[in-house]
């Protein structure tokens, strides 16, 4: 009765272990699907009745199917290539509301924060003494971007808004709170640093530097806040699933957008060391900054959308996600 039960899945394993080199992803799908089932068989002849025969025909079968399972493997290519025009598009676009949620909320502590140092000068000395501030205002700010071989300070700042970018996606998995408190101190820092140019009468030079690269790199620290804080907000509520399975498909679709960032990161720390600091105009530097940060938005909506329209997350293919080991009793 057994064998006649599961006769036309182990022939459905045969073929599809002998055309291994030719299967589509849903015959890939299927060949481990089968590879499970009929491991799990093979435990149970063993165990209950055992058919020297059978057992000897299903343990081959096994281990075909595992060395065409364990063989078979997509191309690289392909696997970046889905990253990068469906995992990662898919995955932002999806927390696109606790993104505008980092964004805006940074913001308003960096304007704020500037605003009430601006209306308030005398604040500023509390910081550093006048001398250092106004030297700060007319020559370190600026010089700052140019200090450095361009290679160099490009490396040199990835290297750091990668740091900052997976400590507040990180530390989501404490309720989100670290996460905020590494939003508000970047805010800060950028109001403190826009104030003190602004009383000095270098505001306009502050956001001809700012601009070119910080559009994107900003974009870039919202989401990994964004993310930070969508994870956190998992622990608090799983929604309909279990709390560890919620956070387990949350954290998958974090760490793609942790890796996404680190190439978003390097074109805002290439526009930061070779545009920002270049000869030219500002318009045009704030320009290139404008179309590579609209490039990156549209691209993101654009392909985001479309994958959550199909069904895509930013986590695992199900098969991938759902896979367990074979059961052996």
């Amino acid at each position: 009765m057994f064998v006649a039960v599961h006769t036309d899945e182990w022939r459905r394993l045969e073929e599809l272990v002998r055309r291994r080199r030719r299967l589509s992803g849903a015959e890939a799908d299927e060949l481990v699907d089968l590879y499970q089932r009929v491991s799990t068989q093979l435990s149970v002849v063993r165990s209950s009745s055992p058919d020297p025969g059978l057992v000897t025909r299903l343990s081959s079968l096994v281990a075909r199917a595992r060395s065409a399972v364990t063989g078979a493997h997509t191309p690289a290519w392909r696997d970046v290539a889905r990253f990068v025009l469906v995992v990662f598009p898919a995955v932002a676009y999806r927390y696109r509301r606790w993104w505008l949620v980092s964004a805006l909320g940074s913001l308003a502590v960096a304007f704020a924060f500037g605003a009430w140092l601006v209306a308030n000068p005398h604040l500023l000395t509390e910081l550093a003494p006048p001398s250092y501030l106004k030297e700060y205002a007319q020559h370190d700010f600026q010089a700052y971007y140019g200090e450095y071989q361009a290679s160099h300070f490009a490396s040199e700042v990835w290297t750091n808004n990668v740091w900052v970018s997976a400590q507040a996606l990180a530390y989501g998995i404490m309720l989100g709170i670290p996460t905020a408190l590494v939003l508000w101190q970047n805010a800060v820092n950028l109001g403190v640093s826009g104030a003190i140019m602004t009383v000095y009468g270098k505001g306009s030079l502050f956001f001809g530097l700012i601009a070119p690269h910080g559009m994107l790199e900003l974009t870039a620290v919202f989401l990994a806040g964004a993310a930070g804080l969508k994870l956190g907000w998992t622990v608090i509520d799983p929604g309909p699933r279990r709390r560890l399975e919620a956070l387990a498909a949350e954290g998958r679709a974090a760490v793609s957008v942790a890796l996404g960032l680190v190439a978003v990161l390097l074109v805002s720390g290439a526009i930061e060391a070779f545009v920002t600091p270049s000869p030219l105009p500002t318009w045009a530097r704030i320009g290139i900054g404008a179309v590579v940060e609209a490039a990156f938005l549209s691209y993101v909506i654009v392909l985001g959308r479309r994958a959550v329209r199909a069904g895509e997350t930013g986590d695992l293919r199900a098969g991938e996600r759902e896979d367990v080991a074979p059961s052996t009793g």
